[in-house]
């Protein structure tokens, strides 16, 4: 992997086309920063996807990946300067590659079959100007493997050291190429199977050093409150929720008690109250992956040539979750589940009155099962040519490109609310004592009682087969790309020829998500969600010149400029043009200077323009409320107070009994692009007194305006009921109580982001000696600044799952080689970081966070919530990988590998949700593995 200058002589080279670029051209070094990955470094990491090998670039920030499990659906995806994945342009052999069906714009690298890889270019630079929309971050290009002449056979076997997460991976390629053409085929098949949360001690509990006591309230025992009162029109209780008898507050289930086996609920930590979620969770989640590529061409002449691509691509991944708490009644703020109680007439009700609040884990479903089935599809036809005119060469290309995604979801442990409701419901046994729903003269067909009121186990089989349901979900996502190019020497100037390109495309989009019927209707204890379709179009013309201004002269060994334009028109919101000028300065032939200046932009994705509205349930807390961790209300102005009040809040507020509030999001077909300005400048020095020796050192900024976002939950009640917008406060419906029903949070395009940084290269490869030759890459981001438009960097600060802002991430990678003998050492360093919100808000010092928040500058006042916290340095991270290779007489390699063996736990952190640690960083454990190559 290198960003050298190729000390070659160029005449010698035949013309390339340079990611960042149109242009052919014989020098691979561009006015913009280019790192490269070839095959023999991806095979060097071990990993079976090519999405966890782009993960670990260090230009790549926080992405979604297979160790998110809660919020994951089985994608992995790359986001490079941590811009976000939506942001970060992924093409395939120079073409774009089908968005995932999440219809956020982000490509599944998983889509991507690791086996047919040759090499992966990464441009650290915007690219507007010659690829489109969403090369904002840059672009990062996988090149597969054409004009192979042999057969090969690959396997990789390995594992964790705790005997977890196996993974198998098993490809065969074969190709031959003569004079007339090439073909090549591959197929590949790779298998990895998940690590438990409760088999690594970091996270067998909700947060690691505190025991279970951050566990969740709504136990297999239950939480609930009998209604003393009459049920209203709506289900919701109308009197006051109390224990059986009268007595304030909520009951729990206690096979230990006497009698009817219930006992007050206690907040603070009975083993039976609070109950501990995390062990049923993946910690790595699972996927089977089943690829078959193909590539060929055909020359007609020496003028005139063919070649296509094929490829298929099955991915079957999957998410668990701890069993659904089932909340009804006052226990949620949605309008159905809030609308149903346990009939007094229920068998399971002893008290004879409803129980107007639930809270119930449904241990008995084995938890929530979250299934994908993805089948990618992608083609490429491509006619490529040349022709000479006025004395002067032209190369073209024009080609067609189709993808597609087709994604089959299933979801298990759900529970169906109108079933659900049913069965708690009036019911009795017959007199052969079969439970049945309804009375004696109003039997419900098919019905079976459902027992929330037992201890864990019951619920029956039969019940829950009458109550759950498998949901099913289809998702889909197609992309067609006409395309045409020409490149050539216009004219030819004192310092060499002008060169450009040309071209034009035509594009077009589609996606849907089409979710179960019941999920669709919000008839589930899970998240409901509206259907979702959308297209759009496009044509985009573009031109690139490269300009060579002097060459040969003192201090000038050649000077060149580079200008683009692009011209874009969408169906859905316009017209765009993005320019681009760049520099490329020798002063001396072992330094090359290079700066560019480019205008960018991403278009709205399906998914932000058309989305259906869902539910979401982020933790927050509501300013009006007085629980938990104390009076919220009380700590309000007179004026704010009164802001409550008016919405329907209590006078003294309310008690917030779910951290967790819904929310709904969708799209918005109004939205515009994104705009951004792009900015590096750098230099490469190859001395000619060191051969093999390139240092590359280059400074960027992104400068983003009209970013699309949703305003966010916390934002909206701070500006409603601190700032007293009135605008913010119509979003926010409330219920009798003053709890929050539901919350509107739209896209818009409202965010402004500034980063800027530095990146350091350096690549060396050492003459070769008795004992062998040694060749390294130290590649190295260093991020100065990232704010919202306001000028406070938060870089340096952790603002919770996915959201890190590393100051330096660093790779080193060391290669040492002697005839058939071969060893690679790789180091990945991820920096420090604070969290300012670590803990529980208003927690003091003195309390059970203080080994965990280990900042002994104390605690700190945080604005956004308007109160102290704690803090905690997640402290630097460094993992150290050792592989050792030999290439065995019968023409076969085998390798031997440990990832982190020096067994480094990842840093814990009391912000990420559900875990104790980023899922940005590696699982717990030492991890070996074997290769086996055999070529034929």
């Amino acid at each position: 992997a290198s960003t050298a200058v190729v000390a070659q002589d160029e005449q010698e080279l035949d013309t390339i086309t340079v990611v960042g670029s149109r242009i052919k051209r014989v020098d691979v070094e561009t006015s913009q920063p280019v790192f490269t990955l070839e095959k023999e470094d991806i095979k060097a990491t071990g990993l079976t996807s090519i999405g966890d090998i782009i993960q670990n670039l260090t230009t790549n920030g926080s992405a979604l990946n297979t160790t998110f499990n809660n919020g994951g659906n089985g994608e992995t995806r790359v986001s490079l300067r941590n811009l976000g994945s939506n942001r970060t342009l992924v093409l395939v052999n120079g073409h774009r590659w089908v968005p995932g069906t999440g219809l956020g714009g982000s490509v599944d690298l998983n889509t991507i079959p690791t086996a047919a890889v040759e090499r992966i270019e990464v441009l650290k630079d915007g690219a507007s100007s010659i690829y489109g929309s969403d090369a904002i971050a840059g672009v990062v290009n996988i090149i597969l493997r054409t004009d192979y002449d042999g057969a090969e056979a690959n396997l990789e076997v390995g594992e964790f050291d705790e005997g977890d997460g196996q993974r198998q991976s098993y490809d065969f390629t074969i190709g031959t190429t003569t004079e007339r053409g090439s073909l090549l085929f591959s197929a590949a098949y790779v298998k990895e199977d998940p690590v438990f949360a409760g088999d690594r001690e970091i996270s067998a509990e909700p947060q690691f050093g505190t025991g279970t006591i951050f566990g969740s309230g709504t136990s297999p025992f239950g939480r609930f409150a009998v209604c003393n009162g009459t049920v209203n029109a709506a289900g919701v209780c109308s009197g006051t929720l109390t224990q059986p008898g009268g007595v304030p507050g909520t009951f729990t289930y206690d096979p230990g008690q006497s009698g009817l086996n219930f006992r007050p609920f206690i907040a603070s930590g009975s083993p039976n109250d609070i109950f501990n979620f995390a062990p049923q969770n993946y910690l790595l989640t699972p996927q089977e992956r089943t690829s078959i590529f193909t590539s060929g061409s055909y020359n007609f002449s020496d003028n005139l040539r063919f070649t296509t691509m094929a490829v298929y691509n099955e991915r079957k991944s999957a998410q668990l979750l701890a069993a659904i708490p089932i909340t009804l009644g006052t226990a949620n703020s949605s309008p159905t589940p809030r609308s149903i109680t346990i009939s007094p007439n229920s068998v399971f009700n002893p008290f004879g009155l409803p129980i107007g609040r639930v809270n119930r884990r449904a241990v008995e479903t084995g938890g929530r099962l979250f299934s994908q089935n993805v089948k990618s599809y992608a083609f490429n036809g491509t006619f490529e040519g040349n022709f000479d005119m006025f004395d002067r060469g032209f190369s073209w290309d024009a080609g067609y490109t189709y993808a597609k995604n087709d994604q089959v979801d299933t979801e298990q442990g759900q529970f169906e609310l109108g079933r659900l409701a049913t069965a708690l419901g009036p019911s009795f046994r017959d007199s052969g004592g079969v439970l049945r729903c309804g009375t004696p003269t109003a039997i419900i067909a098919g019905c079976v009682p459902i027992n929330l009121l037992g201890a864990p186990g019951s619920i029956t089989p039969e019940a829950l087969a009458y109550s759950t349901f498998i949901g099913t979900d289809r998702l889909g996502y197609e992309l067609r790309n006409y395309f045409a190019n020409i490149t050539g020497d216009v004219f030819e100037l004192p310092a060499g020829p002008l060169a450009f390109a040309a071209g034009y495309e035509y594009r077009k989009e589609e996606g849907f998500d089409q979710p179960d019927a019941i999920v669709a209707q919000g008839n589930t204890t899970g998240n409901s969600r509206l259907p979702t379709s959308g297209s759009y179009s496009l044509d985009e013309y573009y031109i690139e010149f490269n300009i060579p201004v002097l060459k040969d002269i003192p201090f000038v060994q050649l000077l060149e400029f580079s200008v683009a334009s692009r011209y874009s028109d969408y169906s859905n919101f316009g017209d765009t043009t993005n320019n681009k000028v760049g520099f490329k300065w020798k002063p001396i032939d072992d330094l090359l200077v290079r700066g560019n200046w480019a205008e960018g932009f991403r278009a709205p994705s399906i998914g932000e323009a058309f989305q259906g509205q869902a539910d979401s349930f982020p933790p927050l807390l509501d300013p009006c409320s007085n629980n938990p961790a104390g009076n919220r209300f009380a700590g309000l102005t007179p004026a704010q107070q009164q802001r409550c009040i008016a919405a329907g809040v209590p006078a003294g507020g309310y008690d917030q009994v779910n951290t967790q509030i819904r929310i709904t999001v969708g799209g918005n077909p109004n939205l515009q692009p994104e705009v951004a300005t792009n900015r590096t400048l750098g230099l490469v020095y190859s001395p000619s007194y060191i051969e093999g020796l390139d240092i590359a050192l280059d400074w960027w900024e992104v400068e983003l305006e009209n970013g699309i976002a949703g305003v966010g939950a916390l934002n909206i009640l701070q500006q409603c009921i601190l700032a007293g917008d009135q605008s913010f406060c119509a979003l926010v419906t409330r219920a009798s109580d003053g709890s929050i029903l539901d919350l509107l949070n739209s896209n818009l395009n409202f965010t402004s982001l500034n980063i800027e940084g530095w990146d350091f290269t350096v690549s060396y490869r050492l003459p070769e000696y008795s004992f062998g030759q040694f060749s390294l890459v130290w590649d190295n981001a260093y991020q100065s600044n990232y704010d919202f438009g306001d000028g406070n960097s938060v870089v340096g600060e952790y603002l919770g799952t996915g959201n890190n802002n590393w100051r330096l991430r660093t790779n080193l990678n060391l290669r040492w080689e002697l005839g058939d003998w071969g060893a690679n050492y790789g180091l990945r360093y991820y920096s420090r970081q604070e969290e300012e919100t670590c803990g529980v808000e208003g927690v003091p010092p003195g309390g059970i966070f203080d080994d965990l928040c280990n900042d002994p500058d104390g605690p700190s006042f945080v604005p956004a919530f308007d109160d102290f916290f704690l803090q905690n340095f997640i402290g630097g991270t460094t993992y150290h990988d050792i592989q050792f290779s030999w290439n065995a007489p019968w023409n076969a390699r085998i390798s031997l590998g440990i990832n982190n063996f020096t067994d480094k736990d990842p840093p814990v952190s009391t912000l990420a949700f559900a875990n104790s640690f980023d899922p940005a960083y590696e699982v717990p454990g030492r991890f070996y593995y074997a290769q086996y190559t055999q070529r034929f």
